[in-house]
């Protein structure tokens, strides 16, 4: 275990400004919506904040607030946020964050659950986030093979390394399919939470749907028709994607905040849940890191477990939040995960720890009550 801190260096924030200021812009777009994309003006306003505004020193020392180290497991380093609650009592529990998210995702729901208001030990956690390998501050993979059965098996090392015996998953997007899996390997997991969970259409649902499960399939023939170019791309040619997204902050900058605002529950516009000053902390862990091409590269390595997955028969608590890009109905969910515990959600979306912290928080607590 090596201690890390975040500490950028100054010339590549030289060299970010650099870059902004000499943009080679497109036109704007031909429509009065986010239909064609992100918009070129709301585009530049963020481009602008960023270069003018955005104090990247400052947030960096807000989340090096977190202890955080590194770790080598199978070869690759590890980068991990290892938050130790004061009670001696909390339960264990590992965090996984997905694409296009970050452990800045976390940064609000870490300090409630290792130090929880109540006071209480049963109410607290010893929290573990760590970053995908290929992403953030994690090393990049140089083969491959590094697919979600192999980071739930990294994920399990890294607990067992840091003397949990027993502990907990939560996770949603690949954190949900990382968690899903470790919940299917069992060892030494005792339960786990979700944000998103796989589950699929039933033979019953596509027959004779409920309304919900009408819903559910509208939203996910949407999703296949409008929602999916991303993910054909990184799944089928990340290598191509990163030369752009590597060698431009804007470009990285528009491929992430789109995804932000199809894909949270904020009415339309993206700072109507989180600030620009969040935003663009998530899209600097891509651009400081040059990760573009390795964080796409687990679509790569991974995409086909999405329609191949087994039953988890360990404890599920899923938390079901309106605006979640890939909602699934407990119907669907039920053949996948023993759920013993099941939240409809009044708000939220995709980004649940980052949007709304304090319904993810009580969830997550609520459902590791009955586990730990």
């Amino acid at each position: 275990m090596r201690p890390f801190r975040i500490a950028v260096a100054d010339d590549v924030l030289d060299d970010l400004r650099s870059r902004l200021a000499r943009t080679r812009w497109p036109e704007a777009e031909c429509v009065d919506d986010w239909s064609q994309g992100i918009p070129l003006a709301y585009t530049r306003a963020l481009a602008d904040h960023w270069a003018d505004v955005y104090d990247w020193r400052a947030r960096e020392t807000a989340l090096n607030r977190f202890d955080q180290y590194v770790t080598e497991i199978d070869g690759l380093d590890i980068h991990f946020i290892h938050q130790r609650s004061p009670h001696d009592g909390a339960f264990p529990l590992v965090i996984t964050h997905g694409w296009p998210g970050s452990i800045v995702e976390f940064h609000k729901v870490i300090e409630p659950l290792t130090n929880p208001a109540s006071g209480r030990a049963e109410d607290a956690f010893h929290v573990v986030c760590p970053s995908l390998p290929g992403y953030g501050f994690s090393g990049k993979p140089t083969r491959t093979g590094w697919g979600v059965e192999r980071i739930a098996q990294a994920w399990e090392t890294l607990m067992l390394r840091l003397g949990y015996e027993r502990y907990g998953a939560q996770g949603g997007d690949w954190g949900a399919a990382v968690t899903t899996q470790i919940g299917r390997n069992g060892g030494h997991c005792a339960g786990i939470h979700l944000n998103m969970p796989i589950g699929r259409p039933t033979p019953e649902s596509l027959k004779d749907p409920t309304p919900e499960e009408q819903k559910a399939l509208a939203a996910l023939a949407d999703h296949r028709k409008w929602g999916t170019g991303y993910s054909k791309q990184q799944s089928t040619r990340p290598q191509t994607l990163g030369y752009g997204l590597v060698d431009s902050p804007v470009g990285q900058l528009a491929w992430i905040v789109e995804k932000f605002w199809a894909w949270m529950d904020c009415d339309g516009h993206p700072e109507n849940v989180l600030t620009r000053d969040e935003l663009l902390d998530n899209v600097m862990v891509y651009w400081v890191t040059g990760t573009g091409a390795s964080s796409a590269r687990l679509y790569w390595e991974s995409f086909r477990v999405w329609g191949n997955m087994g039953r988890v028969e360990l404890p599920t608590g899923i938390a079901s939040f309106p605006g979640e890009v890939l909602g699934a109905p407990r119907s669907w969910c039920e053949p996948v995960y023993h759920v013993t515990h099941w939240t409809d959600m009044p708000r939220g979306g995709h980004f649940a720890a980052f949007e709304q912290p304090e319904l993810f928080v009580d969830d997550v607590r609520a459902f590791f009550a009955t586990v730990r």
